[in-house]
């Protein structure tokens, strides 16, 4: 008797093991999500015409791909950190579009050198995140398998 409850004791606790892996890969699924398509759209001119080709190019390949299907990220760097700044007429367009799960990063370093050039730090819209250098995050996502666009 004592061997038929030493064995029901270990299968017991083989099948909770089991159960409880299972429920911890279930949850580890639904927090990892990989896109079908990757893309990083580089922003390195202070060009209001480039400005905008760039926010049409991630709204068209969002609407192309579907928005489950596609992760963007727009990354701005140099003359580039103008289109986050009120100055740019694209700006406007910016938050909204970080809502539409469009990412926007800017470069620390050029963030830095403008504030030590102007005396003081330039006004950046909302939905911009920074990044140390837009050089190393757009080689750290193609490292990551993303395509690369530079209008």
């Amino acid at each position: 008797m004592i061997h038929n409850l030493t064995q029901y004791t270990i299968a017991s606790i083989l099948s909770l093991c089991l159960l409880a892996s299972n429920v911890a890969l279930a949850n580890q699924d639904d927090d990892f999500f990989e896109p079908e398509h990757k893309v990083v759209i580089q922003v390195s001119t202070n060009d209001p015409q480039t400005h905008n080709i760039v926010l049409n190019n991630a709204v068209n390949l969002q609407k192309a791909f579907g928005v489950d299907n596609v992760v963007i990220e727009v990354v701005a760097y140099g003359p580039g950190l103008s289109i986050f700044t009120p100055k740019s007429p694209a700006s406007k367009r910016v938050p909204s579009l970080a809502m539409q799960n469009i990412h926007f990063s800017l470069c620390g370093n050029t963030l830095e050198k403008v504030t030590k050039k102007q005396g003081k730090a330039p006004k950046i819209v909302d939905g911009v995140g920074i990044v140390q250098s837009g050089a190393m995050r757009i080689v750290e996502l193609q490292e990551q398998s993303y395509s690369y666009l530079r209008p």
